[in-house]
């Protein structure tokens, strides 16, 4: 049995079949009278039609495909991002082709040609470094881009991104009004802009709350990971430095923490208050369950999506960056200091 083809939508909806391909296409759609296009998808869905993607994007050379590139797929944080992604995408009639580098510099670079390949019309990425010379090569070659979380220097693209200044200081605030002085902070990565800007915006708050800027008091984590964080409290324990309390880069570097204090023996947050950042799914399930900066995901997803569509229809736009607010989730992990 063959395939239904379009001139067989068209023959059954009694319309031309350039109608047809109009109004099956939901880009063109609205250039067909709401009956007829009515008329169409119901003979196209009698009949089980189903449209060539290749064969639309040979005739329009365009693939209405994009391509999002995660860092980690096994990371909580993404889901809900895709999620907010796809939800914009798919009413305009874009698919997006989705990839995980695991963080690795060439895995990224061989992910991005093979979606290249593909003719995807344009670029959601989340694993971009501070300095970056794939996606500086890619923005010269005219590779339509939007980053999520992260920027790059020496490059504008288009970026969303929480309000990382206010969230560090949301959780120093707060720390500082259980009457904390003595605070650490697990930074992120510094090749990153965000474990950059997080370790910033933690010196600046302690500053602003007139509790001092002890550089002895900040550790960098190699990776945004559980396992990081426990090195980087472990290092800090070990060296004898005092303190209170931990405002971790993200909420993975904060489980991390959980996991030292299992070791020594230490009760949080008798012994140590910990505050994460991004809200990562299950930390309410957590013993104690955890305080952390919550960032609206969901939100960063649907904005990075119409950045890049307002980038695909008018490339000359100048790239503009979005920042979202992010709030501070107060649950069991942190309290005064004993004593």
């Amino acid at each position: 049995m063959t395939a239904p083809t379009l001139r067989d939508v068209a023959q059954l909806a009694g319309v031309h079949p350039a109608t047809a391909s109009r109004a099956l296409n939901p880009q063109t759609r609205p250039l067909v009278n709401a009956d007829t296009a009515r008329k169409v998808l119901k003979a196209a869905e009698s009949i089980g039609y189903q449209p060539n993607p290749i064969a639309r994007s040979l005739k329009t050379s365009r693939s209405s495909t994009v391509g999002l590139v995660i860092p980690d797929l096994t990371n909580p944080l993404f889901p809900p991002i895709v999620r907010g992604i796809e939800d914009v995408l798919t009413p305009a009639g874009y698919n997006a082709w989705i990839v995980n580098t695991d963080n690795d510099p060439g895995r990224e670079e061989t992910q991005i040609e093979s979606l290249r390949s593909r003719q995807v019309e344009g670029l959601i990425v989340a694993t971009a470094r501070r300095e970056h010379p794939l996606l500086v090569r890619l923005q010269q070659h005219g590779v339509r881009m939007v980053l999520i979380n992260r920027r790059v220097d020496g490059i504008e693209l288009p970026s969303v991104a929480a309000d990382d200044d206010t969230g560090i200081a949301l959780a120093v605030a707060h720390l500082a009004a259980l009457g904390h002085t003595r605070i650490a902070h697990l930074a992120g990565p510094q090749q990153t802009s965000t474990g950059v800007a997080r370790a910033r915006a933690f010196r600046h708050a302690m500053i602003d709350n007139g509790l001092g800027d002890d550089p002895a008091l900040t550790v960098e984590c190699g990776y945004w990971s559980e396992s990081e964080g426990a090195q980087a409290l472990r290092r800090l324990l070990d060296s004898g430095a005092k303190f209170t309390a931990v405002v971790a880069g993200n909420d993975l570097i904060a489980l991390g923490c959980y996991d030292v204090f299992a070791e020594r023996g230490m009760t949080c947050p008798d012994d140590m208050s910990v505050i994460g950042f991004n809200e990562m799914p299950f930390l309410d399930k957590m013993r104690p369950p955890l305080t952390t900066v919550a960032i609206p995901h969901y939100e960063i997803g649907v904005e990075a999506a119409r950045l890049l569509l307002d980038t695909l229809d008018d490339p000359e736009r100048h790239p503009r960056s979005v920042l979202l607010a992010p709030s501070l989730v107060v649950r069991a992990s942190t309290a005064p200091p004993r004593g």
